[in-house]
């Protein structure tokens, strides 16, 4: 298979992590026996000791409307999909703007914002395991058991692209740093919101080396230059630790912390294929 070689620190929207080679997957004949398939790394934290690695290739980049359904490839981006749905005058789709990433990252951890989430409209998935009807994903918020690389998913096709959506969803995003991050640090827990946690244990703002919760919202871990995945993890842990002990409520991280020494051999992204 081919490898591409990728400089983390570059690519990865934390801007932390070394140059590694990344196994481009071509069809599903051939996976390697454990990985983790990563996209445009918006919601990643790389380490030093990172799982294997592997990345759709770009022949699943891709959109195009097919028995009146909408059909997008896995590793195409987030940007490309809302300026296709715009010029197409295509619905349910405005807030994809706003989430980086590419679609099958997207699906994975049914990404979204407030109650519009790309699962509202899914239809199925194709995976190196098959095809998937929504009824035969288990999903919920920030969450799927797809266990296999998703390489194209299918969604109802309404027409009506609304500008007004558009401007609710960029107001939502207003108070987010434009600092180098990976999103949302934390899921927010049931009934509370991870920023508001973070800032009541006295986290908002504090500095580790170049890292930081933002002073502009809580729940985002910041890179403020030259920061290091050493420091992030220290921020990561202080925050669960913290925040559990004053609420006994314990903050899962919506981010991935892609090392093994954080991971764990039991890590059920790191379970082995099955086709």
């Amino acid at each position: 298979m081919k490898t591409k070689s990728i400089n983390f620190s570059k690519f990865s929207s934390f801007k932390i992590g070394p140059t590694l080679d990344v196994t481009l997957l071509e069809d599903c004949e051939n996976l390697p026996e454990k990985f983790y398939l990563i996209g445009s790394c918006n919601n990643i934290l790389m380490g030093t000791n990172p799982p294997p690695l592997l990345k759709l290739d770009k022949k699943y980049d891709y959109i195009k409307i097919e028995n009146k359904a909408l059909k997008i490839g896995g590793s195409t981006p987030s940007g490309k999909i809302a300026s296709f749905c715009k010029k197409h005058n295509i619905a349910n789709f405005e807030f994809i703007s706003h989430l980086p990433g590419t679609l099958g990252g997207l699906v994975f951890m049914n990404a979204g914002l407030k109650e519009y989430e790309i699962f509202n409209n899914l239809i199925s998935i194709s995976t190196c395991s098959g095809e998937l009807n929504k009824e035969d994903i288990n999903f919920r918020y920030r969450y799927t058991d797809i266990k296999s690389p998703i390489l194209e998913a299918t969604f109802k096709l309404e027409y009506g692209f609304d500008t007004q959506n558009v401007e609710i969803f960029k107001k939502m995003r207003s108070n987010q740093p434009s600092t180098p991050s990976a999103g949302s640090c934390f899921k927010n827990p049931e009934g509370d919101y991870a920023g508001r946690l973070i800032e009541e244990v006295g986290l908002k703002g504090v500095m580790r080396g170049n890292m930081c919760f933002s002073q502009e919202h809580a729940n985002f871990l910041v890179n403020n230059g030259e920061g290091n995945f050493e420091d992030a993890v220290y921020l990561i842990q202080e925050a669960q630790r913290r925040v559990y002990e004053k609420f006994n409520i314990w903050l899962e991280c919506e981010i991935a912390v892609l090392d093994l020494r954080y991971m764990g051999k039991n890590s059920p992204l790191l379970k082995p294929h099955k086709n």
